[in-house]
């Protein structure tokens, strides 16, 4: 019965969550149109729709009010015909449904610029850098965590120069890596692996010695030893967690992808949003970094229900 009396309450407070969940993309979706749509919240510029008399004036130009003001003070005193304006927002912040059409033309229209990439393309070459970066992390950073997490001696011995290593900011790679690497994919692979790997190797670590202590004592009283108390108790006894780890450090390798196609840059999404924003083609920029934003936040909330599949007996997915 106190079952049955509790899945109501249970209903109620997943739904206060989604609510919850959406309401926080709703109130900045909200400041925006405000800021966007309500001319006396922010709209610092304004749009000439009629030059009038002056000369330099061009329809669909974004002026400062003061100049504007100025101008039409000025045609006044010369009895000119007055230009004529509405509010408007700078070049770098377009309105929401410029933005929103900028998906759609990124995806299904071909770029103004000759030559230039479309988005799909970016975002699946940067993908891929993405992938490659952080696999090759994880093959190094994921053992050597489990080694010195488990083994005291292995962690004194690497975990000093991890700890010096991981101050050291990975764009002050690039050059180095540019000249070992070349100027193409690797350099950016790399400069995602030196940003997480060391990271990865402390977390997964700090995870490791989380394991109850009195689990690893009983495996060696029964003669567990070597690779097998690695394999049979350690790994199995902090898969949910290590799991948990590694969607945050995926996040992190999301976040040093710009700064790694910096590096001599011919492709990807950062290269598509630099050229957008030299051509002043703000909406498409949006539209990039949104994108972006949204295939991680997609992807994590992915592995977050499928860890619900991989571990159920974890009872910590509970509590978010």
């Amino acid at each position: 019965m106190s079952l049955i009396a509790n899945l109501p309450s249970v209903d109620s407070e997943m739904r206060k969550r989604t609510l919850l969940a959406i309401g926080s993309f709703l109130l900045p979706l909200l400041v925006w149109c405000l800021v966007s749509y309500v001319p006396f919240i922010w709209h610092p510029k304004v749009e000439v729709t009629d030059p009038g008399g002056v000369d330099y004036f061009q329809v669909g130009m974004l002026v400062d009010k003061s100049q504007f003001e100025d101008e039409t003070a000025f045609t006044r005193e010369e009895r000119l015909p007055p230009p004529a304006g509405k509010p408007a927002n700078p070049i770098y912040l377009p309105a929401p449904h410029e933005v929103a059409k900028a998906f759609y033309t990124g995806f299904a229209k071909q770029p103004v610029q000759k030559d230039a990439p479309w988005l799909h393309e970016s975002l699946w070459h940067s993908i891929q850098i993405i992938f490659w970066g952080f696999l090759i992390s994880s093959l190094i950073g994921v053992p050597l965590g489990i080694l010195a997490g488990t083994y005291s001696t292995f962690a004194r011995l690497s975990e000093p120069f991890i700890e010096y290593f991981r101050y050291l900011p990975a764009p002050a790679f690039g050059a180095l890596a540019v000249a070992i690497l070349g100027i193409y994919d690797g350099p950016k692979i790399a400069i995602i692996v030196i940003g997480t790997l060391f990271q990865q190797v402390l977390i997964i670590a700090n995870t490791t010695r989380k394991l109850e202590a009195t689990i690893i004592e009983a495996a060696r009283t029964l003669g567990t030893r070597g690779v097998k108390l690695l394999t049979k108790v350690v790994v199995p006894g902090i898969l949910p967690d290590l799991y948990r780890d590694q969607r945050i450090l995926l996040g992190w390798a999301w976040t040093y992808l710009i700064v790694a196609e910096l590096i001599g840059t011919s492709s990807g999404i950062t290269f598509y949003i630099t050229q957008q924003a030299r051509y002043q083609h703000f909406d498409n920029v949006y539209a990039a970094i949104m994108i972006i934003g949204i295939i991680g936040f997609g992807t994590d909330l992915i592995l977050g229900r499928l860890s619900r599949s991989l571990f159920p007996w974890d009872r910590t997915q509970d509590r978010r």
